[in-house]
């Protein structure tokens, strides 16, 4: 590319010359020599190859091919396929020097002590490699850092060399030569660098990676890791090793390693969780327990979300050459698109903030809070009853309340009361939310009505809203969203009447899901028995000082925990004995439903873990916050169905 970037060199060649001109590293193409050769030269066919479209800086790689994808392969099918070596990627706790960690505001000097350095040796060694000696390539935070790290690997017997961007190409290729040699006199262990290996360096031979740095995103971080993933003879597998400090975007690792570009809190914490059943074929993922810890506390506290959203966007707009709809996130395995939402409120708030080119056209006040409503109730919603209706009034004008429910019975394979039928028409009427003001504000949105003989059909007001193209388009975007996410909810998964094992859920849910005629969710602390629902909300892991470390019965107060993967203990309210109306209300209820989170930090979503049965509610006693012994129960329950095992060792682990 360079030769023909000159043009005394291309303007030998006619513009027609070649029928097809291929192009590797095609995400250079917004540099001025690709132009320059683009423009000059008329094929009949161009064809790009690149291993990562998704640029870090604003050029559109996907328009200089006119978005058209020929074929696309990510980390995890060439794994799969295996067109890749297998690798062994360990998440090790990087070291705590006189009782400072190592993070994104870390001294230098921390960075690169002789104590950090020798406990690096020590992992790499301990971790070892595939080959008769090592090859390895470590990617630093900084120039300086790279070459004081070589200097102590060399003072302590390594043969390493530090490149950086201001070495000439043939110092880079002789060092790779030397890397990859075995000729015993004239070899290196390792190369120190920041990040002009990051793409474009084939070096089959790389048997170790040591990534000393924290990650600055998901594709950097697959790029590093690519280096080390060729096949090669002799080389079974490659080890990673990548030393974890208390990073912001520690968050990043797993992303990167699953593939999974939406951000979803819960994704990400599952992915940590599964570790090996992340990535396909013989390929492993360790995180050592500290190393998780510092993972989950980054993921509760992702930071510059909109940024991402962001970014998410722009690649999506670019890949499919238009703007993208919300159903297209989800359908790309972009962001979340309920992250959009949490974020934005509606599509069209989010486009009018960061492409108002793109979202001239005005809605109406009116429009944009049946916007917003809609993407709050229907979008989020953990039920298809409410789509389901939307849907088939905004194309019929009315329905048949029969026909809605057979076909919910028919689609989603449960059985539909007719009770769950008039909730859903109650929501859609702008009645589900938690104060009086929203209800009085969403009251006019005005979308539905029950009419007679069964009916059920749509106002004037929106039937004449529908009318607005733009206004439509994002109502239909909501509706598919919606059931997109629904149908992959339900499918082939356990399920409880109207709740999915494992599924997540607010309170909020909770309500709608049993048919409260508003958002209760503000009430709900504990314990809320709802009809013949009995529902406990439980912490597992509560903020210190919530519980105490008082000792009940000669034994620490461990209430509210798995004994076994079906036994729970949990402790009720303070002042809420055995006899009391709270404890009746669990005895009595005809279900019993546990939902727990880990932590506050999770947000406020909750595991179904399922209906359940009581085996014994005795009294107990337990100071409240002014120090005062008072009564409690002390419940021992059973769910029903084994709890699965790695949700279980999740919620139990203190990290």
């Amino acid at each position: 590319m360079n030769m023909m970037a000159k043009p005394e060199i291309r303007e030998q060649f006619r513009r027609d010359e070649f029928q097809t001109i291929i192009i590797d590293e095609a995400h250079r193409t917004g540099a001025n020599s690709y132009r320059n050769i683009m423009s000059y030269f008329k094929p009949a066919f161009w064809l790009g190859m690149t291993a990562s479209p998704e640029r870090t800086d604003d050029f559109d790689v996907f328009d200089a091919f006119d978005h058209n994808i020929a074929y696309e392969i990510r980390l995890q099918q060439a794994m799969e396929e295996n067109l890749l070596c297998p690798f062994h990627y360990f998440g090790i706790t990087d070291l705590r020097i006189e009782g400072n960690s190592v993070d994104d505001k870390s001294d230098f000097n921390l960075l690169t002590s002789d104590t950090r350095v020798d406990y690096v040796i020590d992992r790499a060694q301990y971790y070892s490699y595939s080959g008769e000696r090592v090859k390895g390539l470590v990617f630093c935070s900084s120039k300086k850092e790279a070459k004081i790290f070589s200097e102590k690997f060399n003072n302590r017997g390594f043969r390493t060399i530090a490149l950086t961007g201001e070495d000439k190409q043939e110092k880079r290729e002789e060092a790779i030569e030397q890397l990859v040699s075995d000729n015993e006199e004239n070899y290196l262990d390792y190369i120190f660098t920041v990040d002009i290996f990051n793409e474009g360096v084939d070096i089959p031979d790389i048997n170790q990676v040591i990534m000393l740095r924290p990650t600055e995103s998901p594709i950097v971080f697959v790029q590093q890791l690519g280096r080390g993933l060729r096949k090669a003879k002799d080389k079974e597998y490659v080890v990673i090793l990548d030393f974890i400090g208390n990073y912001e975007n520690n968050f990043m690792i797993p992303i990167a390693l699953s593939g999974d570009r939406s951000y979803n809190k819960d994704n990400i914490r599952r992915y940590v969780m599964e570790g090996c059943r992340v990535i396909p074929g013989a390929s492993t993922i360790h995180f050592d327990e500290i190393a998780k810890s510092k993972i989950f506390q980054s993921i509760n506290q992702i930071k510059g979300i909109k940024t991402i959203i962001k970014k998410s966007y722009r690649d999506l707009k670019y890949r499919l050459g238009r703007v993208p709809l919300l159903i297209d996130f989800y359908e790309n395995g972009e962001i979340d698109p309920l992250v959009i939402l949490d974020n934005y409120k509606t599509y069209y708030h989010f486009l009018q903030n960061v492409d108002r080119d793109v979202c001239k056209e005005v809605l109406t006040e009116k429009e944009i809070l049946t916007l917003e409503y809609v993407s709050r109730v229907v979008a989020r919603g953990k039920r298809p009853h409410e789509v389901e209706i939307l849907s088939e009034i905004m194309e019929k004008g009315q329905i048949d309340r029969d026909i809605v429910l057979s076909k919910l019975e028919r689609e989603y394979s449960q059985k539909i009361s007719k009770r769950e039928i008039d909730s859903a028409i109650s929501n859609l009427g702008g009645a589900f939310v938690s104060k009086e003001d929203e209800r009085k504000k969403f009251m006019e949105i005005e979308i539905i009505q029950s009419k007679s003989y069964g009916m059920i059909g749509r106002m004037q007001s929106f039937h004449e809203r529908l009318k607005h193209q733009l206004f439509y388009n994002y109502m239909q975007d909501l509706v598919k969203i919606s059931r997109a996410r629904l149908h992959d909810v339900y499918k082939d998964k356990p399920r409880e009447d109207e709740f999915v094992l494992y599924e997540k859920y607010s309170r909020r849910d909770v309500c709608q899901l049993l048919n409260c005629e508003r958002d209760l969710s503000s009430t709900m602390y504990g314990m809320k028995r709802i009809g013949e629902d009995a529902c406990i909300f439980i912490t597992y892991h509560k903020q210190e000082g919530e519980t105490g470390k008082e000792y009940l019965e000669g034994k620490p107060d461990y209430a509210d925990e798995f004994i076994d993967n079906q036994v729970f203990m949990w402790d009720s309210q303070i002042g809420r004995g055995p006899d009391s109306s709270y404890i009746q209300e669990v005895l009595t209820a005809k279900r019993r439903r546990l939902f727990i989170k880990k932590s506050d930090s999770e947000g406020v979503d909750f595991y179904y873990m399922g209906l359940f049965e009581v085996l014994e509610a005795k009294a107990g006693k337990k100071k409240d916050n002014q120090g005062r012994m008072r009564e409690i129960t002390k419940v021992k329950a059973r769910v029903y169905k084994e709890v699965r095992e790695d949700l279980l060792d999740y919620l139990r682990s203190s990290i």
